[in-house]
C-alpha cells in the first residue's frame, strides 16, 4: 500500500480505539520501552501526546524516565507550522505546557535546547519491515532527524504494515519500532 492509502487506514483504525484501550496499549508500550538500554543516553527527545488522536500516552514515558532515570534530560518538541520545523525544549512538567492551535500540547518557555540528544521517540501512524514510517505527512521528524545520528525509536498500538510502496528519497528510517508486544528493531 502506499502512505496515503495506509494513513486513511490507521488514522481510523486508531480513531476506533476506547480511550481505555488507548490505556492499556499505552502501559504495554511502556513496559516494552523500559527494556531499551539507556547506558550512554544524557538526553532523549520525546514528542507529547495528541489526546484527541489517540496517540500513545508519553507522559507514562516520562514519568518512568524521571522516576529511574532522573539525570536523563527530557526534551520535548514545539513544532512551527509556518516553517515545518521544530525546537526541541528542556520538559519543565505538565504544568508549563498548553495546546497550540493544532491542539499540540506544547512547551511555554521559549530557550531552545542545543545540547546532544541520543534518543528520540518518534511518533507515528504505522511503520513498515524496513523501518520506514508514516505519520500524519508534514514532514517535520524527517527534517528534525535528517543528517543526525541519533537512536530514532517508533511507538505503534500496531504491528508492521509490511512494506510501505512509496517512501520518499528524505524519509527517515527508524532504527526500532515499539509495538505493545515487542520491540522491532531494523
Amino acid at each position: 500500500m502506499n502512505k496515503i492509502a495506509i494513513r486513511k487506514q490507521e488514522t481510523a483504525r486508531r480513531k476506533a480505539l476506547s480511550r481505555d484501550e488507548v490505556s492499556v496499549l499505552s502501559k504495554k508500550l511502556l513496559g516494552q520501552f523500559t527494556k531499551l538500554d539507556f547506558k550512554g543516553v544524557s538526553a532523549i527527545h520525546i514528542f507529547l501526546p495528541i489526546a484527541e488522536k489517540n496517540e500513545p500516552d508519553t507522559f507514562l514515558m516520562i514519568s518512568w524516565l524521571q522516576e529511574h532515570y532522573p539525570l536523563i534530560k527530557i526534551i520535548v518538541p514545539r513544532a512551527d507550522f509556518q516553517t515545518s520545523l521544530m525546537t526541541s525544549h528542556l520538559y519543565a512538567g505538565a504544568d508549563v505546557l498548553q495546546k497550540s492551535a493544532f491542539n499540540i500540547l506544547e512547551p511555554v518557555q521559549n530557550e531552545i535546547y542545543t545540547g546532544n540528544i541520543e534518543m528520540v521517540i518518534v511518533p507515528l501512524l504505522a511503520f513498515d519491515d524496513q523501518g520506514y514510517r508514516v505519520g500524519y505527512g508534514k514532514g517535520f521528524y524527517d527534517r528534525f532527524l535528517e543528517g543526525k545520528i541519533i537512536r530514532k525509536v517508533g511507538l505503534s498500538f500496531f504491528n508492521s504494515v509490511g512494506i510501505i510502496a512509496d517512501p520518499h528519497e528524505n524519509d527517515v528510517r527508524l532504527d526500532l519500532c515499539i509495538t505493545p508486544d515487542q520491540i522491532v528493531y531494523f
